[in-house]
């Protein structure tokens, strides 16, 4: 397939899980060797993945299975996710597609439960075949080179399941907290949509809406486990080029909630900031302010997308001594961005490269990265911050230059 920006279309009008996306995905083209590969930078061996050809009420698709090779140990939490994620040796850009669909699987099991996303304990989904089953479709993404992943509408089924909190019905809660501002239907009997396909599709996609029009490069299939009459059980999926035709893309809506606050703790503000980001804050700031009798204050602002903006105003409240807070909505244009590993004297930083899919516009390595090498070289992170931008721009990584493969 050819480099550049590509798209992706997800037709979920079947049902969705992370086994089915990942069999698509694997049949349109990704390689099933780099994807076992990914997984095994989080699971260190601990599964194995296979595929074969089967039918689904005689539509022929790929099965994506995992099987275990030690006993699973008890269900992990959002937490455990999120560290076994942030220390897997694993491509940045699979890491941060993965830790997305968690997050907001956890925000939503949170508003679900009446709890923290901290709190939240994965049952099924923290399994080491739900884990592998997300970080090997967003592995299978990255090796297709998608850039924009749209979907359709999705079916959600109908009925009862039986979870680890006993029977429930269909659509289980999180799913219908994931599936806010989507376009949804029962679609048949049974439960047709889990919460980890929906996780992954609702971080993922840009939107929901009919297939765009497109140049077809390839199409996959992945097929789920059951096989029901009359109702091909499968994921499809269309990647190619977006045609010059299709509508511009429109700006992602965000919220900004912000609140004044005068009479917290200066040392805790790094801590709320925190807080607010790993509970799935686009971005959060502080700006002094002068409040009424010259009282010196700051006012919090947090971006979110609207579906999490219920979820980080309580953390506003629990953090800070706040007792009230405004919100409006914002439209947010961001340019695509990755992280390309350079090295400088045996030390890995990361360039962070922001592109329009066809020219790098900025390239700027990753301070945090920058103060981890300074230190392990007992550099002024002054020199070291100039080498990387040195080792950047030898390696191509230069505002106006074309986007390297690996950034795309």
């Amino acid at each position: 397939m050819s480099d550049g920006h590509r798209t992706m279309w997800m037709d979920v009008s079947a049902g969705v899980a992370g086994d089915m996306l990942l069999g698509a995905l694997v049949d349109a083209g990704a390689s099933l060797e780099f994807i076992q590969s990914q997984v095994d930078g989080v699971l260190a061996g601990a599964v194995t993945l296979s595929a074969r050809q089967v039918t689904r009420a005689g539509l022929r698709a790929t099965k994506v299975s995992v099987s275990a090779r030690e006993p699973d140990p008890a269900p992990r939490s959002w937490r455990d996710v999120q560290q076994m994620l942030g220390r897997a040796q694993i491509l940045d850009a699979v890491r941060e597609k993965a830790l997305a669909a968690f997050r907001r699987l956890a925000a939503a099991e949170a508003r679900a439960h009446a709890t923290e996303p901290d709190d939240v304990h994965f049952h099924e989904v923290g399994a080491l075949d739900s884990i592998a089953d997300v970080v090997g479709s967003c592995a299978g993404i990255h090796d297709l080179r998608v850039t924009t992943i749209l979907a359709g509408p999705l079916a959600v089924g109908s009925g009862t399941v039986r979870a680890e909190h006993g029977v429930m019905a269909v659509p289980v809660p999180a799913v219908l907290e994931m599936a806010g501002g989507w376009t949804v239907s029962g679609g048949g009997q049974g439960e047709l949509a889990t919460p980890t396909g929906v996780a992954l599709v609702t971080a993922l996609a840009r939107g929901c809406g009919p297939l765009p029009m497109m140049r077809v490069d390839a199409v996959g299939v992945g097929a789920g486990t059951r096989d029901t009459p009359g109702r091909a059980n499968v994921v499809r999926i269309v990647v190619g080029a977006a045609q010059a035709a299709e509508p511009p893309d429109e700006p992602a809506p965000e919220v900004v909630i912000e609140a004044n606050v005068d009479d917290l703790d200066p040392r805790l503000w790094p801590t709320v900031l925190a807080a607010l980001l790993q509970a799935g804050a686009q971005d959060a700031w502080l700006t002094p302010i002068l409040m009424k009798k010259g009282r010196p204050a700051h006012t919090l602002h947090v971006l979110a997308r609207p579906e999490g903006a219920a979820g980080l105003r309580r953390v506003i409240v629990a953090q800070t001594s706040a007792i009230g807070m405004r919100s409006f909505e914002v439209a947010k244009y961001a340019l695509a961005r990755t992280w390309v590993p350079v090295e400088v004297a045996g030390q890995a930083i990361r360039i962070k490269v922001a592109h329009d899919g066809t020219l790098i516009r900025q390239a700027t390595p990753e301070y945090g990265d920058v103060e981890t090498a300074a230190a392990a070289l007992s550099l002024p992170v002054s020199q070291v911050l100039r080498l990387a931008d040195a080792a950047a721009a030898q390696g191509g990584l230069v505002p106006g230059r074309p986007v390297p493969a690996e950034a795309v």
